[in-house]
């Protein structure tokens, strides 16, 4: 029941909340009788905080706020409000106001996207730290026949990858280097150049090319990939250069050896 001594529907109609808001203003002594009210009828009064009370009371009921916005669109609301009000204040300190201040995003996110380009992601870690083999164990040939289908398809980060990977599963299979998990393309390179050493240097910088592309963030090239590609069959022709002392120990135990 209402203020005003009416019965208010349970779902209420458009027009309801301010129809309880005048009646309780009249009921208060605040608004005239409505356009067309009998002039006979007693005036009420009720006092004015009394009145203004009930009035802040009808108008908490529910059915005044069925079409109030959600708790998350108003926090929207207020977020789009606070941009809004930003980027404003930027534009108007910004030589040339929007469209000024339109250039100045579009040169900062340029300048942003060429350093990436240039300089790759950051590192993780320690380029030496990881694996050089991180799959099932694949022979020289499987390497080299993966390499070749993404140089086909111009993959050159993993056609350089693959052919690294080809080039150290060759040494280990000629028994140049021991079969050894978890070994790194720098170590591989190392031990390879202490049985190769005319070959050390270009051992090296594949070893840096598969580095870069794996671990650093750099793209390949075709002339990356030929390169690698090159020393991996200069390396199935080479012969390795045994140490001294196991080639005076080899001597010594031929029959007739002199000491």
């Amino acid at each position: 029941m209402s203020l005003t001594g009416g019965f208010l529907p349970a779902a209420a109609p458009p027009g309801a909340a301010a129809t309880a808001v005048r009646g309780l203003l009249r009921a208060a002594g605040t608004a005239r009788p409505a356009a067309g009210g009998s002039d006979d009828e007693p005036p009420l009064t009720i006092p004015r905080d009394p009145a203004r009370e009930a009035a802040r009371r009808e108008l908490s009921r529910r059915m005044y706020h069925e079409n109030d916005p959600s708790l998350l669109q108003r926090a929207l609301d207020a977020f789009w409000e606070w941009v809004g009000r930003l980027f404003g204040s930027a534009a108007s300190a910004t030589p040339g106001g929007t469209v000024g201040l339109l250039v100045v995003i579009v040169f900062v996110v340029a300048v942003l996207g060429a350093l990436l380009w240039r300089l790759g992601t950051p590192r993780r870690g320690p380029a030496s730290a990881a694996a050089l083999f991180e799959d099932r164990p694949r022979s020289a040939a499987e390497h080299r026949a993966a390499g070749e289908a993404h140089a086909a398809q111009g993959h050159w980060n993993q056609a350089v990858q693959e052919r690294m990977r080809a080039l150290v599963r060759s040494l280990e299979e000629r028994a140049l280097l021991d079969v050894r998990p978890g070994r790194t393309a720098d170590e591989a390179a190392a031990e390879a150049g202490r049985v190769l050493p005319a070959h050390a240097d270009r051992l090296r910088a594949a070893a840096r090319e598969f580095d870069d592309v794996t671990y650093g963030g750099r793209h390949a090239s075709e002339q990356s990939y030929h390169r690698v590609a090159e020393l991996d069959r200069d390396l199935e022709r080479a012969r390795p250069s045994l140490p001294s002392s196991a080639a005076a120990t080899d001597r010594s135990t031929r029959p007739g050896a002199v000491e």
